[in-house]
């Protein structure tokens, strides 16, 4: 018998009356009655009563015991008084009648209680993580987290994939985010990056002709934080397939996805065929590639309808003559809303650098006509316009911002979210999954006023690869692919240029030379030249899923030891400071210069 526990706390029912136990745990929570004493105990499983007399010799050692002190119990199990079982608990209708105790550890007064689910600063909870992690809320999501990755796996083989392990000290490759470095001791002023992703090892696996891939992957960028994204690492479901198109791709993840989300989760799902939004259309309807679909608004281009003579707004009108577009959210039956619903959504704009949002309703008396701090510089007709435009009735309202096109598609994305929740008309109970395709290959910018790459580098454009207009790199579009659920990018994914002349091309249009193309990537580039099949992939963000199947909005409540926002671990004091005797090893100094 283990000398420790005869059961776990979670275990013992109206069937093991009379018997001895034996039970080790923390203390949960003590209720001093005078003559009894009532004591919690609690270990990974649950949580058992304890009651002890004040006639036990043990009694004053533990009403003098500290919360969260650790003991041994042997008891004898009886059944509790009617009237005071505990519904709630597995254990709820027993108790154990203490006849020992055994202190394994005392603990000390605590720097926040671990009873209870009361939020506290996020410097606490991270410096004390092992007592947040005690919280039932957390340990129940450390524990889906867990469950999670168990059931990706078991799901991964049964559709034909094998999990195989990457290399974590690997070569810098501009793959989109800073890396994190690492010296190497034995070459001297050389340094090692830990992967941002396996992009390039998953692609090396199906050149050495392994056909389905898999892993749960740690990758690590020099990222700042933000709710849905850790500074420093994370995990994803990497996976590659050889002889594949970008359809085989989105089959194989969607029965993943909805048997995963299913699994775990009672929420309903929209569609188990997930939508295909191009990007483009994305960016016109949602502002975003990242869309929420549990969200019915959706933006108009409302461009053309400022050059009619009828529309009299004339701010409008000339910002639209020197190159600006105008755009609409229409909201259904918003009329009789009071006039402080729409200052105070004018109000938030301004608050998020923007010039505001210009606001009418639709009415009809003797015609139609627009009522509003704008409305009256609308013609009946230039309203029946915009109505057969937008899908518009009477009795909707229009918000309307003018600019250039990333600053509309910026303030709108925001303003859909904020109107649709301060009218109610988001639905939680769902996860709406969609796939954003026809990504542009290149992307222009403006801070370097260069051409880049969009997306990865590694992935193949569209149409015949003979007839690429490199001339015209922002016209090209790549199979590339994210998936999103709920407004949150789950995941991007392409499917993979193995061609190297091909590859040398699109990297001269970054701005790549032949040479610097064969110094960052020249295990690629290699492998490619001796027969290369066709693959794609794509790699699911692990801690994102869970987030969303805990019904949590920030990924460290899902995650064991995250840093905070500043990329510090306040737990173990990383990043630290290491000593002259191994930065001299590595054949460095330290040179910090005070700004």
């Amino acid at each position: 018998m283990n000398k420790y526990r005869t059961h776990n706390c979670s275990e013992l029912d109206e069937k093991a009356i009379d018997k001895i136990v034996h039970l080790s745990g923390w203390l949960h929570r003590k209720r001093d009655h005078g003559n009894l004493l009532f004591i919690d105990i609690r270990d990974h499983y649950g949580m058992t009563q304890c009651v002890i007399e004040n006639n036990n010799k043990f009694f004053p050692i533990l009403e003098k015991l500290k919360p969260e002190s650790v003991l041994k119990i042997i008891g004898k199990v009886v059944k509790r008084a009617d009237g005071t079982e505990n519904s709630d608990l597995k254990t709820g209708k027993i108790e154990i009648k203490v006849q020992t105790i055994e202190v394994l550890s005392e603990a000390q007064e605590l720097p926040m209680p671990v009873f209870g689910e009361q939020d506290y600063p996020e410097d606490i909870r991270l410096k004390y993580r092992f007592l947040d992690l005690r919280r039932e809320e957390m340990h129940k999501n450390i524990i889906l987290r867990s469950k999670v990755i168990a059931f990706i796996r078991a799901e991964m083989i049964k559709l034909g994939f094998l999990e195989y392990q990457t290399p974590i000290l690997t070569s810098s490759s501009p793959e989109g985010a800073r890396d994190f470095l690492v010296p190497s001791r034995l070459n001297p002023g050389k340094f090692y990056a830990l992967p941002q992703a396996p992009q390039q090892f998953k692609q090396l696996i199906m050149v050495s002709g392994f056909d389905k891939y898999f892993q749960i992957a740690p990758c690590f960028r020099d990222e700042d934080a933000r709710a849905d994204r850790s500074p420093g690492e994370f995990y994803q479901l990497d996976l590659e397939m050889s002889f594949v198109e970008q359809e085989d791709v989105f089959n194989i993840v969607e029965k993943l996805m909805v048997s995963l989300f299913k699994n775990f989760s009672s929420k309903k799902i929209t569609n188990e065929k997930f939508p295909r939004i191009t990007y483009e259309e994305s960016m016109m309807k949602y502002g975003t590639d990242k869309p929420d679909l549990r969200n019915p608004l959706i933006i108009h281009d409302l461009t053309n309808l400022f050059t009619r003579e009828d529309v009299k707004f004339e701010i409008f009108k000339k910002l639209v003559k020197s190159g600006s577009l105008v755009r609409a959210i229409i909201t259904k039956n918003t009329k009789d809303k009071p006039r402080s619903f729409f200052d105070n959504i004018d109000k938030w704009a301004k608050d998020q650098g923007a010039s505001g949002l210009a606001y009418f309703t639709i009415e009809k008396e003797n015609e139609i006509k627009g009522k509003g701090p704008i409305g009256k510089f609308f013609s009946q007709e230039s309203l029946i316009e915009l109505m057969k435009i937008c899908g518009a009735e009477i009795g909707d309202s229009v918000f309307l911002a003018c600019g250039k096109k990333i600053e509309i598609e910026k303030i709108l994305s925001i303003a859909r979210d904020k109107i649709a929740n301060d009218l109610g008309i988001i639905i939680k109970d769902q996860f709406s999954f969609c796939w954003i395709v026809d990504y542009p290959m290149y992307e222009y910018d403006e801070n370097s006023k260069r051409i880049g790459f969009s997306h990865n580098p590694f992935s193949m454009p569209q149409g015949n690869i003979n007839e690429l207009d490199l001339k015209k790199p922002l016209d090209i579009k790549a199979y590339q692919y994210d998936i999103v659920c709920n407004g949150i990018e789950l995941s991007s994914g392409a499917i993979r240029n193995h061609i190297p002349d091909l590859m040398y091309k699109l990297f001269s249009v970054a701005g790549y030379s032949e040479q610097e193309v064969n110094e960052k990537f020249s295990g690629m580039i290699n492998a490619l030249s001796y027969g290369a099949p066709p693959h794609g992939g794509i790699a699911p963000g692990v801690d994102r899923i869970v987030m969303l199947l805990a019904d949590k909005e920030n990924i460290r409540e899902i995650t064991l030891f995250p840093m905070n926002q500043n990329a510090q671990d306040l737990m173990m004091k990383a990043p630290s400071e290491i000593d002259e005797k191994q930065l001299k090893e590595l054949g460095l100094k330290k040179d910090l210069k005070k700004n």
